[in-house]
């Protein structure tokens, strides 16, 4: 569905305790395929926790999610001989997803936060049912998750229980080659055997935020590099357009202390340093006092960016050190809780799509600049190289245009939605799952919007001849040529270069090549 980044690692191994996994290892496991180990304390942890749970299962009074059923339905008490049948039931009942498959990297992602839960001793299930769940990851077994199915509250219930169905040996999966075959079939060509849960292992395995959650963490992943690359994209506009680094200098950035905008600029002044088109016109001939927003403003939009992401980092990382279930296992008891509500995650999943969107928003207006030759200081009109016989990146503006008033409709929150399920006993839900969907969809348009920004203002700047460029930009630039996207000329087919610069943006290359000339990047 999305072009989401994906920079080649070596596969590891990630062990998981009693402890927070890392936002390194969700993305360790479920994008770079690393196997997954239990640690000994999350061995013991879920060793005392069943021990709690066997006791409730014995006694007389009845226990939510041990010896009862579940939402509207659990003021019935089940009888010892029928609860693995209410576990397989709950199970089957809730993995009922419908739509498209839902991305591998996702699915594992939700697999191994799902896990990190259950190692924390707070839910109940046996070491041998967790120890299947991180088998499913090192063997690279996939369970077909669809995506509809979560409300984002009582977790990710549907998502999680195709993942819990494939325990159990049923369903569908994709092995590591990504062929699609029944679960029992998987399980067996890996040499491993389904399991048959018992009291509360079912509802321990679909009830948390986990799906939303890595979500999240993979969108910051992305975006921390997206933002680097907005930087890049401005730098080479402000160039292309004779605009002044003078905005960018730190003790400007100083009177207004937000940190994001002070990385941002630093960047700009970082990645223009140098440029023999900006010196060309530094002096007391230039009649130019102010830059259009979209030049002088960069640092103040993407500053914003990346301040709302540093506020939901420290969500996902709450998020991270969260045991999220219902009932938990808490000294000794079994306590029912709300934690499995979505909100905390689902608002700062509606931000980041916000951001996303204006950041393309500012990018595309950048872009146009380039093309009005009212507006773009010289340079033929829409950078062609006979105006009304070609029509240059006339088009390549629309697309994005097209793209950013797609991402304005994505940055419409889903948080502020709530339509109440199971016989209103679930009245009000965070909708965060559908929050974190759509988010994939805007990092893929803003990874689009930017790459149509880097490749307008090569063309640009190659046309800005013999002025040289910076040694940042300029290495960007040829980083374009390396991968087959030619400098000015006559029309040609445009998409195959659009589409090499989107992916020349999505797997870092572009941040890469500049960080070569200057270093690490804020």
């Amino acid at each position: 569905m999305t072009a989401m980044i994906n920079v080649a690692r070596p596969a590891a191994t990630v062990s998981v305790g009693t402890g927070p996994v890392s936002f390194e290892d969700v993305v360790a496991v479920a994008r770079h395929g690393a196997a997954v180990t239990l640690s000994d304390d999350a061995l013991t942890a879920l060793g005392a926790a069943r021990l709690v749970i066997d006791e409730l299962a014995g006694a007389t009074v009845p226990a939510y999610g041990v010896s009862t059923g579940f939402g509207a339905l659990a003021t019935r008490h089940i009888a010892p001989e029928l609860r693995a049948q209410l576990q397989r039931s709950l199970v089957r009942s809730h993995a009922a997803g419908s739509g498209p498959e839902v991305e591998r990297e996702v699915v594992r992602a939700l697999m191994l936060l799902r896990l990190s839960t259950l190692a924390t001793g707070h839910t109940g299930v046996r070491p041998q049912t967790a120890q299947l769940l991180a088998d499913l990851l090192t063997h690279g077994i996939t369970p077909v998750v669809r995506e509809y199915g979560s409300l984002g509250c009582s977790g990710d219930l549907a998502p999680l229980s195709h993942c819990a169905l494939a325990l159990m040996g049923e369903g569908e999966v994709r092995d590591a080659a990504g062929t699609l075959m029944p679960a029992a079939e998987a399980l067996s060509a890996a040499g491993l055997a389904p399991v048959e849960f018992v009291e509360k292992e079912g509802l321990a395995l679909i009830n948390g935020t986990d799906g939303m959650l890595g979500m999240l963490v993979l969108a910051l992943e992305d975006l921390r590099m997206l933002l680097a690359t907005a930087d890049i994209a401005a730098a080479m506009s402000v160039e292309g357009q004779l605009g002044t680094d003078r905005v960018f200098a730190p003790e400007l950035q100083a009177i207004r202390p937000h940190p994001g905008q002070a990385l941002s600029a630093a960047n700009l002044v970082t990645l223009l340093r140098d440029s023999g088109v900006v010196a060309s016109h530094r002096g007391p001939d230039c009649n130019r006092v102010q830059d259009a927003y979209s030049l002088r403003c960069s640092p103040q939009v993407h500053g914003a960016a990346r301040d709302t992401m540093a506020h939901a980092a420290t969500v996902a990382g709450r998020e991270l050190a969260s045991a999220v279930d219902n009932p938990v296992v808490i000294d000794g008891r079994v306590e029912s809780n709300g934690n499995f509500h979505g909100a905390p995650v689902a608002y700062v999943l509606d931000f980041l799509a916000i951001i996303a969107a204006d950041v393309a928003s500012i990018s595309e207006r950048r872009t146009d600049r380039f093309l009005d030759k009212a507006r773009n200081h010289g340079l033929p009109p829409f950078l062609a190289d006979d105006p009304g016989v070609d029509s240059g990146h006339m088009i390549a503006q629309y697309t994005q245009a097209a793209i950013v008033s797609e991402l304005k409709r994505l940055a419409a929150p889903a948080s502020v939605d709530s339509i109440p399920s199971s016989a209103m006993q679930e009245d009000h839900v965070s909708m965060g799952w559908s929050a974190a969907r759509k988010l994939r969809k805007s990092v893929d348009g803003l990874t689009r919007v930017l790459a149509i920004e880097v490749l307008t203002a090569a063309r640009a700047l190659d046309l800005r001849a013999p002025l040289e460029p910076s040694p940042a930009t300029g290495a960007v630039i040829r980083r374009l040529r390396e991968a087959g996207i030619q400098g000015p000329g006559v029309d040609r087919w445009l998409s195959p270069e659009i589409e090499a610069a989107v992916a020349l943006v999505a797997e870092g290359a572009v941040l890469a090549a500049a960080e070569s000339v200057v270093g690490t990047l804020a």
